[in-house]
């Protein structure tokens, strides 16, 4: 069964729990002052993981570390009226991680990481955080991967 086949009938794939782990360290680590891969090499012993998962979270870690301040200014653009400092912590945790994948591992399709992020978003922040997600991140990709939309 294909990781589309997994999502359409409702079951975690691993791409999916590494993106919710993923979202957690940045989570953390920004609520703890610890920082990421501080927060990661925590959680990373905790988690068991394979290979693609660990490299998955791994490449977002290490881009938010190396270019947090990138990061951000993407997400500033798409969120003129709302600072990020005025963000709920779990919707900038989702939009920095899902930013940070779309720039760390440009051969995953844009869609598939809106739609993670999405889910995300939903599960863990309030009943509008799904759509003001999927409206931040359709501008952030409209300039980041134009060719995919």
């Amino acid at each position: 069964m294909s990781e589309r086949e997994r999502k359409q009938r409702g079951g975690t794939t691993a791409r999916r729990q590494a993106r919710e782990l993923a979202f957690k360290v940045v989570y953390q680590g920004a609520l703890t002052g610890d920082g990421y891969a501080a927060t990661w090499t925590a959680l990373a012993a905790e988690a068991p993981l394979s290979d693609d998962q660990r490299e998955l979270v791994d490449d977002v870690v290490k881009l938010l570390e190396a270019r947090v301040a990138e990061v951000d200014a993407a997400l500033a653009v798409a969120c003129a009226h709302w600072p990020l400092e005025r963000l709920a912590a779990t919707e900038r945790a989702v939009l920095r991680v899902a930013v940070a994948e779309l720039m760390a591992r440009p051969g995953t399709p844009a869609r598939v990481v809106l739609d993670e992020a999405i889910d995300l978003a939903r599960r863990y922040g309030s009943a509008e955080s799904g759509g003001f997600v999927n409206g931040v991140l359709d501008q952030v990709v409209r300039r980041l991967r134009p060719e995919e939309l």
